[in-house]
């Protein structure tokens, strides 16, 4: 368009600097984005901004420039750029392209040299032209027709803003930059003159040539040094005429494109798809597939490729599916038909609630293959809502086709759909393949892993969210309430999305290692088994609860009382604000640390630190530590009791954590504090029934024994092959005494050591948990080492396998990945290496506990123990248990526990009994 500016971006200057402004960010195969993302947000504003503008990007080219030619040591001290920032230069140019946008890059000379010439040519044909930069020195090419725009910190500069900001005009910022010279780009200008001195100059006298025809003229300037500038001046006469040269941006370049050849961004919204999912871009990716991307056109037809696809291969788009509606017995009986003809079909289970004890079934979405999809609506109540078929029909007509166990079933996070229908009284059978695990078991850190974060990345497809049907808030409508028209499409891409998903996911599973065995033997049978955990549900004493709330109201109120006494007056003890003003303000104590925003830091590592020799710090951390037992469970768990059993229902999480640990919420049983009395106090609220026991049955140092096996130190081996007490015998050798004389403070040490040696504790964590010197925490980690040369081989192979492989493994395959493990960053790599080291450890134990499970579970529905698994947590497995069985029973579990894993060496568990858990721990 003739009357819209043209629009020319600095992309070098944007580069740079958005790769040290912005916070690194890594897709999951290691790639690092953020610099690519921070451009690419900057040019899409552009693009809002500048709609019907002609753009072009511009970069620097490899090689040398005639500035090289006319100063040797130009950009001399410029360090090679960055790895992390040179892996960013390829996908930015080619998203670039895909964006629409003309991207010059022109041998000899510099990004700023093409844009000059650029801005020349729209002058002299009047043509208005914005220069998108964030480099000073393009200010020298403003005039009438052309400004520039820093996106960056939102500035736009005429002449008259070039004048207010830099106090010269545009004419004379080639004088300033060769005067002062530029650092960055090692100009020499002028030894002794500076920002100052060089203003003075330029405003008082003039440009180069005014200045050097009379340098007298210096010395009646109020100016530090006038007197003296003449001579230095005169001395570096050469030097600053030589920076004039170097400064002065190039603007009759031969380039081989004219003002004529930029047009409007024309994006390539295929290319776009796919180097968005690439680089995991995913809000973008999703406005791109919505059709609100700038500049796309055409976004409702087309079909996207998803990674790892051909076309011919990949299934219909959601626009292309055929939904079906049934309300009648004979449409039921029909797809019915079709279902017991196939061997895998695919159902969702629409409901009222999330808590799969309290949800009710409203429809049941169902797939054989994709394209088509259905939906059974048993149970929505809107008014003028069409006649239904009966629930119980229908639950009781599809029961036989889920409880056939030579049929697989897909779905999305199969386990709670199976709790569901497990309070109609349907046992659901045959194989499970539940596309959430599939995709965590691929790539546990690649992306979410639920149904919406996975179409986008493996499919390329945005789907329809619940809030989009049924709103937003305190308004929000359960499933029944939802309108048919609007339910069908929902339900039925559901399905579809998930049978899509599963035949992308399962065969990329199957090519990795061992990823396979994990999901096959590992988290597919463990989905019925965690149903069935979290249903039986666990008794709990809400009495015994009330009771210590009430307790610990009194000792807060206590603390709170002996803070504002400390403290010499009343004030909130949970505002972070008002602590550090009575801390570092009226208490004059030390500031450890600040926050981003400049203030004294409360955090929790800070008062903990700053309670080793302050008493008021001391009384914070405990009222910190009995409110949110408070809050968080004497107050909340009598709650969260179900009406309907009398018993308390968590919800355990397999794709949640990075190495394979379970999780939990509602409540979240692994949080609970075991160290203190108060916690102690908490399970004992967690209690058996009248008639039986609670069995807790908890490997000991699992992770330790892990450790030995997989770095095969023959002093490790040693100590638990002959069950010696590990950190006893760490103590003996790091201390060079006898066992029988290690202190219970050296073996406290020795505990630190080993437990924080695997964690990849360094020598100043591991000298503010033990309170002592660095220097002497280093010695003792030196000593460990002496003495287990095997762990220090270990550490040092597996840093470098994970450097090359980019994952690490677990005993039986489990991955890892470690984007950051190459980092140019050294604390974002030491943190990808401190994980390497950790993960094969922790993934394992995870991996150990799950085969326990689902071997105690297979045995306890083959015998007639009266006996419920009915918690995990960390590496403890919690039965409920009929109280004259309990002697017999721990004998099979415990063994059960010890041969779910074959290691170097041996596995240890510890069972107890008890009327609550504590008792039993």
């Amino acid at each position: 368009m003739a009357d819209s500016p043209i629009v020319l971006v600095d992309g070098s200057s944007y580069l740079y600097r958005a790769f040290h402004a912005l916070p690194p960010l890594t897709a999951s195969n290691g790639q690092p984005t953020g610099a690519v993302k921070g451009v690419l947000s900057m040019l899409k504003r552009l693009l809002k901004d500048y709609p019907q503008s002609p753009m072009a990007v511009v970069f620097d080219a490899k090689g040398k420039t005639f500035r090289d030619e006319l100063f040797e040591e130009y950009k001399a001290q410029r360090p090679p750029m960055p790895d992390d920032l040179k892996a960013q230069v390829k996908p930015l140019h080619e998203c670039v392209r895909a964006l629409g946008l003309p991207l010059l890059c022109i041998e000899g000379v510099e990004a700023d040299d093409v844009i000059g010439t650029l801005a020349r040519h729209a002058t002299e044909a009047g043509r208005d032209a914005v220069i998108s930069t964030g480099d000073k020195d393009m200010a020298q090419l403003v005039n009438g027709h052309i400004t520039l725009v820093n996106t960056m910190k939102g500035e736009t500069l005429d002449s008259e803003g070039v004048k207010e900001k830099f106090g010269l005009p545009p004419s004379l910022i080639i004088d300033f930059l060769a005067l002062m010279g530029d650092k960055i780009d090692n100009i020499p200008g002028v030894p002794g003159v500076g920002e100052k001195t060089a203003l003075a100059l330029l405003q008082d006298i003039g440009g180069l040539d005014t200045l050097y025809a009379d340098l007298d003229k210096i010395t009646t300037l109020s100016v530090r040094g006038a007197k003296s500038l003449p001579k230095k001046l005169e001395a570096h006469r050469d030097q600053a005429f030589l920076s004039y040269q170097l400064a002065t941006i190039k603007t009759d370049c031969e380039l081989p494109v004219g003002l004529s050849d930029l047009d409007v961004a024309k994006p390539d919204r295929d290319r776009l798809l796919e180097l968005y999912r690439d680089l995991e871009f995913k809000g973008w990716l999703a406005e791109l597939l919505e059709g609100q991307d700038e500049g796309v056109d055409d976004i409702s037809g087309g079909q996207a490729v998803s990674e790892g696809s051909s076309q011919d291969n990949d299934p219909a788009s959601s626009a292309e599916r055929r939904d079906v509606m049934i309300l009648t017995r004979d449409e039921l009986d029909a797809w019915v038909k079709c279902l017991h003809e196939v061997d895998t079909f695919c159902f969702d289970l629409e409901t009222t609630s999330l808590d799969y004890m309290e949800a009710a079934i409203v429809g049941i979405g169902i797939a054989i293959e994709r394209g088509e999809a259905a939906y059974i609506p048993v149970a929505h109540d809107y008014l003028d809502a069409p006649v239904q078929l009966d629930r119980q029909l229908v639950l009781d007509t599809l029961k036989p086709l889920w409880e056939d166990d030579r049929k697989a079933k897909i779905g999305q996070n199969l386990k709670y759909d199976i709790s569901v229908l497990a309070n109609y009284g349907i046992d659901v059978a045959g194989a499970l393949d539940d596309t959430m695990l599939e995709s965590y078991v691929l790539n546990s850190t690649a992306t979410r892993h639920d149904m919406n974060s996975l179409a986008l990345k493996y499919l390329g497809e945005t789907t329809i969210h619940f809030e989009d049907i049924a709103g937003k808030g305190a308004k929000q409508l359960t499933f029944n309430q939802v309108d048919l028209e609007q339910a069908l499409p929902y339900a039925c891409e559901d399905v579809d999305i998930t049978i899509r998903l599963h035949h992308e996911l399962r065969p990329r599973v199957e090519a990795e290692g061992r990823l396979a065995d994990v999901l096959d033997t590992l988290e597919r049978p463990l989905i019925k088994v965690l149903s069935r955990i979290e249903r039986n549900g666990v008794a709990l004493d809400t009495q015994r609860l009330q009771s210590q709330s009430q307790e610990l109201a009194s000792r807060i109120h206590d603390i709170e009382g002996k803070a504002f006494e400390l403290a010499g007056r009343e004030f909130n003890l949970g505002s972070p604000k008002q602590l550090g003003q009575i801390l570092f303000e009226e208490q004059k104590i030390p500031v450890i640390k600040k926050t981003p925003k400049g203030a004294p830091s409360t955090a929790e590592s800070v008062l903990e630190e700053l309670a080793l020799d302050y008493p008021l710090p001391k009384l914070i951390m405990e009222h910190r530590g009995l409110s949110k037992l408070k809050s968080t469970y004497t107050d909340k768990l009598p709650q969260l009791v179900s009406a309907k059993t009398g018993r308390l229902h968590t919800s355990y999480h397999q794709a949640v954590t990075a190495t394979g640990r379970l999780s939990s919420s509602d409540p979240n049983l692994q949080n609970i504090p075991v160290r203190t009395d108060e916690g102690r106090k908490i399970r004992q609220a967690f209690v058996a029934r009248p008639g039986y026991r609670i069995v807790a049955a908890d490997y000991s140092q699992i992770e330790l024994r892990i450790m030995a096996h997989l770095s095969e130190d023959k002093g490790l081996l040693d100590a638990f092959a002959n069950d010696l007490d590990i950190h006893a015998a760490t103590a003996a050798e790091v201390f060079g005494i006898d066992m029988e004389k290690v202190s219970s403070d050296q073996r406290r040490s020795a505990k630190a050591i080993n437990f924080g040696l695997i964690y990849g504790m360094s020598a100043w964590g591991l000298s503010r948990q033990l309170h002592i010197e660095r220097n002497q925490a280093q010695t003792y980690i030196d000593r460990y080492f002496d003495r287990y040369p095997g762990v220090a081989r270990y550490m040092e192979r597996i840093r470098s396998r994970a450097a090359e492989d980019g994952f690490v493994e677990t005993v039986f395959g489990r991955r890892l990945y470690l984007p950051e493990i190459k980092a140019q960053n050294h604390a974002r790599r030491q943190a990808a290496e401190r994980t390497a080291i950790n993960a094969p450890m922790q993934g394992t134990a995870a991996d150990v506990i799950k085969r326990a499970m689902i071997d105690v579970d297979h045995w306890l529905r083959q015998s007639d123990f009266d006996a419920w698994m009915v918690m995990q947590v960390h590496d403890e497995l919690v039965f409920e248990v009929r109280d004259n069985q309990v002697d017999d029973f721990t004998g099979t579990v415990t063994s059960l526990m010890r041969d779910a894993a074959e290691l170097k060496v041996p596995l240890i568990v510890e069972a107890e009994s008890g009327a609550n858990w504590d008792e039993a721990h």
